[in-house]
């Protein structure tokens, strides 16, 4: 059985699926996706094919917008609808493949390892990708491309340098092609992978196309790069021994929580910042049944501030799930290292995670009062999960500046 994998990507998926929505050709219409009640700063989510071919980047501020488009289009992010959309793709590769031969890459890309299942459909890889193609035109009206690739580097590269400007939107690329297509390329952070950081650190090394990369030494790879090392040369090679049905499960795992705020906000209201997002966070904690260990806190400044950003950890002495006990230690660690500048962007973690079903006690609380808090906050879990987060809240969620009933419309920071 040969080794085929695929590498499907939605084209322009949030910007084609608000042309879709409205009955519009994604490749005829002028559409970015994006807040226009935000600043002019604000990110840019994606921009339809058409804009993309007049030369408008997919990642851009929207103040970098062209002005001069005749029938531009500014639609507001629907993250729900994207992620349900998106669900529903997964939903059609399952018709085709076992779950196990599917990893999900991001929300609009998935790899599929398509190869045991080329005989019982008795058909090529690239009829096979034709078939899935069309399912997702058909199902969901979007278009989506597909590289296709004897190990998940090689198809990711077809999919990235082949399928996006080829006429079906697929592109293959076997180990014949590493030669021809692969070892041409420069400059290097063209590569997946293969940051501009990583590129100035390749090429002070006089490394400036994969070929070079491909004929440096490896050991020395290894030695500047470290395991990464090993791997910049494995893919210069076009050799990738991935294996999807391999899950990666991490060993320490952690739940972490992060905002940019849309303002500098003082000493006193980032206190309150941090205690809205443990709370939100303590949420994820007990559906999880789990407690936390360690804390992290990570604080970034004004934009106009010299002050440098800073991220400490603090261990706990017994794990715990409680809202007040993760609020003081993180607090604990803003009021020791925390700097009375504006802060603009703020990020929580809990860490060192452990099942819940052992109650370690100490001596120096009040078990009757643990219970109490403890049955208090599941309560409040109950009715926020039944009825909605913004149903039930703190009286301090009221005041100016609070974020939490904004932050619970959304879905990675943009509104739902």
């Amino acid at each position: 059985m040969e080794n085929w994998i695929f590498v499907i990507d939605l084209k322009a998926f949030y910007a084609s699926f608000e042309c879709v929505e409205r009955g519009l050709d994604p490749f005829t219409t002028p559409l970015a996706v994006t807040d226009l009640e935000r600043k002019d700063a604000t990110i840019v989510l994606s921009v339809s094919p058409y804009l993309k071919s007049l030369g408008v980047p997919s990642r851009c501020r929207r103040r970098e917008l062209p002005k001069n488009i005749p029938g531009m289009i500014y639609a507001k992010p629907q993250m729900e609808k994207y992620v349900k959309m998106s669900a529903q793709v997964i939903s059609i590769f399952l018709d085709f493949v076992a779950l196990e031969d599917i990893h999900i890459y991001s929300i609009d890309e998935s790899f599929l390892n398509v190869g045991p299942y080329l005989k019982l459909y008795k058909c090529s890889p690239k009829e096979l990708a034709k078939k899935i193609l069309k399912a997702i035109k058909d199902k969901t009206g979007l278009t989506a491309t597909c590289g296709i690739g004897q190990n998940m580097f090689l198809a990711k590269m077809a999919d990235d340098r082949e399928a996006k400007n080829a006429s079906d939107f697929i592109g293959i690329w076997t180990n014949d092609d590493i030669p021809t297509k692969l070892r041409p390329i420069k400059p290097l952070n063209d590569v997946w992978g293969i940051s501009r950081g990583y590129q100035a650190r390749l090429n002070a090394l006089g490394l400036y196309s994969v070929y070079d990369v491909a004929h440096f030494s490896k050991e020395v790879l290894i030695n500047e790069f470290g395991i990464m090392g090993e791997e910049l040369y494995e893919h210069a090679n076009g050799r990738d021994n991935s294996n999807i049905r391999e899950k990666y499960i991490p060993i320490n795992k952690n739940l972490s929580l992060g905002q940019v705020l849309m303002r500098d906000y003082g000493y006193e209201e980032t206190e309150l910042i941090i205690k809205e997002m443990t709370d939100d966070l303590c949420v994820r904690l007990r559906q999880t049944k789990l407690k936390a260990g360690q804390v992290y806190l990570s604080i970034r400044y004004s934009f106009n501030s010299s002050c440098p950003p800073f991220s400490h950890q603090l261990k706990l002495n017994i794990p715990t799930d409680l809202n007040s006990e993760l609020y003081n230690a993180l607090i604990y660690i803003f009021k020791t290292y925390a700097k009375h500048e504006p802060v603009r962007q703020i990020g929580i973690s809990f860490g060192s995670l452990k099942a819940d079903k052992v109650e370690q006690l100490s001596i120096f609380k009040d078990i009757d009062s643990i219970d109490k808090e403890r049955n208090l906050y599941c309560a409040l879990d109950e009715i926020q999960k039944k009825y909605g987060k913004n149903k039930i809240l703190k009286a301090d969620s009221l005041t100016k500046g609070s974020t939490i009933k904004e932050r619970h419309n959304q879905i990675g920071g943009h509104r739902k």
